[in-house]
């Protein structure tokens, strides 16, 4: 079926809006219930299982790790989003940095971030881990995680609260359903 079908007139001219589309889509979806048959976009089935199963590398380096601890905890239990914390970058998709990164842990971050399977995500937690924050100026400190590796959601604060880093991975899942790839 066209979208040039016949209309309930019987002549070849184009659907007209309401009656005869309606028509046509009861049609079709009775049909594909008889027959058990699901349409769906490939992209988009595989952007909401990746929103319903984020799996973090915790990588806490300083006080902010201590808010990300209490977003797991069972006020605001991340595990009801899916997100489940992960030990090993291997099954790890996303990679939450929280804290002060220094130039000396810069390479580990990097090797830890380069062990993550495909499509990999990257959340920077707090003041120090978006920009430096207080330690901005020291010699030690890297202004930023972005600088190491490309950072898609910055969760502002100091520490930020566990309800921003919630927001934060919800901003996440919005743009991983944006995004429509299946690869990045």
């Amino acid at each position: 079926m066209g979208v040039n079908a016949p209309s309930s007139a019987g002549t070849d001219a184009p659907l007209t809006p309401g009656v005869d589309q309606d028509a046509l889509l009861k049609q079709a979806t009775s049909e594909m219930m008889e027959k058990g048959f699901v349409v769906a976009n490939l992209d988009k089935l595989v952007n909401w299982a990746r929103t319903g199963s984020l799996w973090p590398m915790t990588f806490g380096l300083a006080c902010c790790a201590v808010e990300m601890i209490h977003s797991y905890m069972s006020r605001y239990d991340l595990d009801r989003f899916g997100v489940v914390p992960r030990a090993s970058p291997r099954q790890a998709d996303v990679i939450i940095v929280a804290g002060t990164l220094t130039n000396k842990m810069a390479p580990a971050f990097r090797k830890v971030y380069d062990q993550m399977a495909e499509p990999r995500y990257v959340i920077s937690m707090g003041s120090c881990a978006n920009g430096g924050g207080y330690y901005h100026y020291s010699y030690s400190v890297v202004r930023g995680c972005d600088r190491v590796v490309p950072v898609d959601v910055y969760v502002p604060g100091c520490p930020p609260t566990a309800e921003a880093l919630i927001y934060g991975i919800l901003q996440l899942q919005k743009k991983i359903r944006r995004t429509g790839t299946l690869w990045r």
